[in-house]
């Protein structure tokens, strides 16, 4: 389905067992996939009563392409927007890598309306770049570098980032079919999100947020670094983090099962 969430631009939702009774969980997926990525979790989260909606982000997926609107405040509004239409309440948020961003801004932003549970995968968050007061991130010159690559051959690109976004080799069907997903990213949209990762920062949000949350992280991480997971369970009152010892930042691939189980736990 479709949900214009401003005047020309349309927002994809893939709704999975919408039936009566079934409990909501939205999932913001990562840089540079779509709602694609989480199919290791649509297929299990349905058979125990979960209503599944994977939201692609304006420029990605099936979503509508426009020039603008890539801030992390512009892409929390999209969502309210989603959730507000679909009339949820008490929904599960599930935000992966620069999902896990957008979902940190909304709960500031508009105070986890219709949310009542939050999972932040891999995060790209509270900073996603190393500052001056801020030792755990990426250092801006490798994000500056996805940008200029990005210009000149997306497609390498894509392929460089695939080969460090997980801890084991997952060999090349499911390399390819990672890859297909950034592909259908807007070349556009692909750089400006690189932009707001790069220079956007969530520390002011995390006191805003007042569901239980998880935080699922893989330990091997190489695009947000474990140490912001640490960063954020501090800053989240009463939130609860688990490592997993075998992934990287694709831990919904690295670890599918433990990843899923865990999730469950968390649900339920």
């Amino acid at each position: 389905m479709y949900i214009e969430v401003e005047k020309g631009v349309r927002i994809f939702v893939q709704d999975l067992n919408p039936g009566k009774g079934s409990r909501p969980v939205v999932f913001l997926h990562g840089w540079p996939a779509n709602h694609k990525m989480f199919e290791y979790q649509f297929n299990v989260l349905p058979q125990y009563g979960f209503r599944c909606l994977g939201i692609d982000q304006r420029g990605f997926g099936q979503s509508d392409k426009p020039w603008h609107g890539y801030s992390y405040d512009r892409l929390a509004d999209d969502l309210y927007a989603v959730l507000d239409a679909l009339q949820l309440e008490d929904a599960a948020l599930i935000g992966f890598s620069i999902g896990g961003a957008i979902s940190i801004r909304y709960m500031a932003r508009h105070g986890g309306r219709r949310i009542g549970r939050l999972a932040l995968v891999d995060a790209a968050a509270p900073v996603f770049t190393k500052r001056p007061d801020y030792p755990y991130g990426l250092p801006v010159e490798q994000v500056n570098d996805l940008i200029r690559q990005t210009y000149k051959d997306r497609p390498q690109m894509l392929t460089g980032f695939g080969g460090i976004f997980f801890n084991r080799n997952i060999g090349p069907d499911l390399l390819d079919w990672f890859h297909s997903l950034g592909l259908e990213a807007s070349s556009h949209a692909t750089i400006k999100c690189l932009v707001s990762l790069r220079d956007e920062d969530l520390r002011n949000d995390l006191g805003h947020i007042h569901v239980p949350t998880g935080i699922f992280h893989g330990v091997h991480d190489r695009i947000v670094p474990f140490p912001n997971a640490q960063v954020m369970q501090r800053g989240i009152a009463g939130s609860h983090l688990h490592p997993f010892n075998n992934s990287g930042h694709g831990v919904v691939i690295d670890e599918m099962d433990e990843f899923n189980a865990a999730l469950l736990r968390f649900l339920q």
